[in-house]
C-alpha cells in the first residue's frame, strides 16, 4: 500500500510538471505571435502597459465576434487606425471598426490622455468592447470636442447606439521599418 501511494505522489507531480511545461510552452507561442520592433515601432505608450500577445483588427471585431457577446463587454487587444481625437484635452478617440461603423474609446478611469494630433496613425488598444446607447447631449458634446459646427452639433437629435472601447492601455504605433 505505502509503494501504491508512493507511485501517486510521483505520478501526481509528473502530471502538473508537464502541464506547467504545456502552460509555459503556450506561453512562448503566443509572445512570438506579438508584434515586434522589426514590424512596427511603438511611439508611446500610454495608460497599463501590455505586451500584445493576440491582436485582432479593428474592422474584424464585429464579423469576428457575435453582437451578443459584445453586448456584455468583450476583453480584447484591437489594432486600428484613429479617425478623430478629442481636441479639448485627448480624452477619447474615434476607430473605424467597419465600412460604416467607428468605435468610440475612451480611457478607463479618466487616467490618461491620448494627443491631439494622431488622426491616421494606427494604435494598439487593450481592454473592453461593449454597446452602448449614448443620449443626444453627450453626442452633442463629443461633437462639440470635436470642433464641428453649430449646425452639425444641432443636427443631433437622437440618442445612438454605439459601439464602445474602454481602454486601459494604448501603444501608439510608429512608422512600419
Amino acid at each position: 500500500m505505502k509503494n501504491f501511494l508512493n507511485f501517486l505522489t510521483v505520478a501526481c507531480f509528473g502530471l502538473i510538471l508537464s502541464a506547467c511545461a504545456g502552460s509555459e510552452q503556450q506561453a512562448v507561442e503566443a509572445t512570438a505571435e506579438a508584434p515586434t520592433s522589426e514590424t512596427t515601432e511603438i511611439a508611446g505608450t500610454f495608460g497599463a502597459e501590455f505586451t500584445p500577445t493576440e491582436v485582432l483588427a479593428a474592422n474584424k471585431l464585429l464579423t469576428t465576434y457575435e453582437e451578443s457577446l459584445i453586448v456584455d463587454t468583450l476583453q480584447t487587444t484591437l489594432r486600428g487606425t484613429v479617425n478623430e481625437v478629442c481636441q479639448a484635452k485627448g480624452c477619447w478617440m474615434t476607430i473605424a471598426a467597419s465600412d460604416d461603423d467607428e468605435m468610440m474609446v475612451k480611457f478607463k478611469d479618466y487616467g490618461f490622455f491620448m494627443p491631439m494630433d494622431i488622426s491616421g496613425r494606427e494604435v494598439i488598444m487593450h481592454g473592453m468592447a461593449y454597446y452602448q446607447i449614448t443620449p443626444v447631449d453627450e453626442l452633442r458634446h463629443y461633437a462639440e470636442d470635436a470642433g464641428k459646427s453649430e449646425e452639425e452639433i444641432a443636427a443631433i437629435t437622437e440618442p445612438k447606439r454605439e459601439l464602445r472601447f474602454l481602454a486601459d492601455g494604448v501603444q501608439l504605433l510608429g512608422e512600419k521599418m
